[in-house]
């Protein structure tokens, strides 16, 4: 069973933020995911999704200054005082929208700095971050994107994920995987989800290239889509791409899927 959600940061953008849960619903989605939150009352965006009737599922952690050239904050030496209130915020922000899940962009490695020193200060950062999480009962995920789009990006390969979560070492550190993010690297996008299934908490998807809707591009998304109906992966599916056009016209890949017999997004 495919358990779809929809990321409103890059889909309904043609809406004010309030009004994109209530867009989502009427579109035939029962969850909705957000990258950064922050400039939005958490109050008023979960009275948005509950008037809608859709499930917050997935929330990123802060990514500090991006018009700095920041993109997360957990490898960033000498920050390690405000990722920590980064992970407080975050919490009472996936508190309050009811979400159980958060995503790490681990950040851009600064000029001056080694890997080394970078490696060794995200490591720590999400370890503390993963325990902080789950003594409030939220999972914390951590995500690969790509070496083109992302060139200083510290985390760009699916092997550095795999050597990151096991060098974190805490049970409450999962993956999440961007089938776009692992195309546009160049890597085998759809047998590295195979091989990872065990340990992925959350799944996104755009077509490559562009990162557009499914049918833009050369991605087998059928096959992606009945490997994971049939398969043991019971978690949420999110819909991060950027439209073409509107939004509305974009789900022509939805409603294909919404006419199969043992379709049911849940």
């Amino acid at each position: 069973m495919l358990r779809l959600s929809t990321n409103i940061s890059m889909l309904f953008t043609e809406l004010p933020v309030l009004e994109r849960p209530a867009a989502a619903a009427a579109t035939g989605f029962r969850a909705i995911e957000m990258q950064f939150p922050y400039s939005v009352s958490k109050h008023e965006l979960a009275a948005a999704s509950d008037s809608a009737g859709v499930e917050f599922v997935l929330i990123n952690l802060s990514p500090g200054e991006p018009a700095a050239g920041e993109l997360g904050l957990a490898c960033l030496p000498g920050r390690e005082p405000e990722f920590a209130a980064s992970v407080e915020a975050a919490i009472e922000y996936a508190r309050t929208l009811r979400c159980s899940r958060v995503n790490c962009l681990v950040g851009n490695r600064p000029a001056g700095e080694s890997r080394a020193r970078c490696w060794e200060v995200l490591v720590g950062n999400l370890w503390f971050a993963a325990d902080r999480l789950a003594v409030a009962g939220i999972q914390l995920l951590v995500e690969p994107l790509n070496p083109v789009d992302f060139p200083n990006f510290l985390l760009t390969s699916i092997s550095d994920a795999d050597a990151l979560i096991a060098a974190a070492g805490h049970p409450n550190l999962m993956l999440q995987y961007d089938v776009y993010h692992r195309r546009a690297a160049a890597e085998d996008w759809l047998g590295g989800l195979i091989a990872r299934l065990d340990r992925i908490g959350h799944i996104q998807f755009a077509d490559y290239p562009g990162r557009h809707e499914p049918g833009t591009g050369e991605l087998d998304f059928p096959q992606l889509f009945a490997l994971l109906d049939a398969g043991p992966y019971q978690g949420w599916i999110g819909c991060e791409y950027r439209p073409l056009g509107a939004t509305a016209d974009s789900f022509a890949w939805y409603d294909q899927m919404r006419r199969r017999p043992a379709f049911d997004n849940i």
